[in-house]
């Protein structure tokens, strides 16, 4: 009896330690987590709530916000042309930057994975352009070697070309900027290359076994089996190149020129906003960004039920 006594006693203590320690556990995990979520809070949601209701206001920073309701996204689809021609040519350049870089990052992946030696330096030396072209000095450097005494035209001269000026002529201006986005491919050919060295070689063996030559190998083979890793680099590169700014920038000196040419989302963006100071303007504008880059997003997540393949046979 005395025994049962004692542990009904004791129970309760016991309860009371767990919960005690549960509570120090919890309070040290909120004590690490409190950088990442006052920086959360006051970093991101805050500014995004608050460029939300900046997007239906007529706001220039020096005054207050004055309500306007939908008028910011009224003007922005029915009269400002310069929004349309942004549009435009950002979708142009994802359209032909994003293929041309993942077609251009699977190939030298490909070749690396073909076990040459040095492979250490030559992935280091394919990726360094990642880390450096988004820089300003970078983009200086592109501009004056596509300008019209450029490294390019020298090289073209000699060989009896006269090249036009790249970066100020319209027709060129947006593909000398995709030929720097191409050239940042260093990220999404690592991807690929990880993802080629977990295809069993096993496959490839008994292809060639049938009979199935290097090309047949690679589409039946090596792309069905690389399908996640192309959506996924897919998938991280659309929404790179909807918020480019830093190339076009530079390039057009902040103009978007030639004629428009250069004008890129992100760029007339960051014109309403800091050089015309319209920031409920430019609040409004970056809400639509942000719901383009999630519409293209979810097409290719529906449209992955299709093509992306997994090793389990699934969809």
């Amino acid at each position: 009896m005395n025994a049962h006594y004692e542990t009904a006693a004791i129970r309760p203590a016991v309860a009371v330690k767990k919960k005690a320690r549960r509570y120090t556990q919890n309070g040290v995990a909120l004590f690490f987590l409190a950088p990442w979520l006052i920086g959360l809070i006051c970093l991101t949601l805050g500014p995004m709530i608050a460029s939300l209701y900046f997007s239906f206001t007529d706001y220039s920073v020096l005054s207050a916000p004055n309500w306007v309701g939908l008028t910011n996204y009224k003007t922005m689809f029915t009269s400002d042309k310069l929004f349309l021609i942004s549009l435009k040519v950002t979708f142009l350049y994802v359209l032909v930057s994003v293929p041309l870089k993942l077609i251009f990052a699977l190939a030298v992946a490909v070749l690396l994975n073909k076990g040459m030696k040095g492979l250490g330096i030559y992935r280091t030396v394919y990726y360094i352009p990642s880390l450096l072209g988004g820089s300003v000095a970078i983009a200086m450097l592109w501009r004056k070697m596509f300008g019209g005494d450029g490294l390019l035209n020298q090289i073209l001269h000699l060989v009896g070309i006269n090249a036009p000026d790249w970066v100020a002529n319209p027709k060129y201006a947006l593909y000398s900027i995709v030929l720097l986005s191409v050239w940042q491919f260093g990220s999404s050919m690592i991807i690929f290359l990880a993802g080629l060295k977990q295809i069993p070689s096993e496959y490839y063996e008994a292809s060639a076994v049938d009979g199935a030559s290097r090309m047949r190998q690679f589409f039946s083979i090596t792309i069905p089996m690389l399908s996640p890793v192309i959506f996924f680099n897919l998938v991280m590169q659309i929404i790179t190149s909807f918020q480019s700014f830093t190339q076009a920038f530079v390039i057009s000196n902040g103009t978007g020129g030639p004629v428009n040419s250069t004008l890129m989302y992100s760029l007339y963006l960051y014109k309403k906003g800091f050089a015309f100071f319209q920031m409920g303007y430019a609040s409004a504008m970056a809400w639509v960004l942000v719901l383009l880059i999630a519409l293209f997003t979810l097409l290719i997540f529906r449209s992955a039920k299709s093509w992306v393949h997994y090793e389990d046979g699934g969809k």
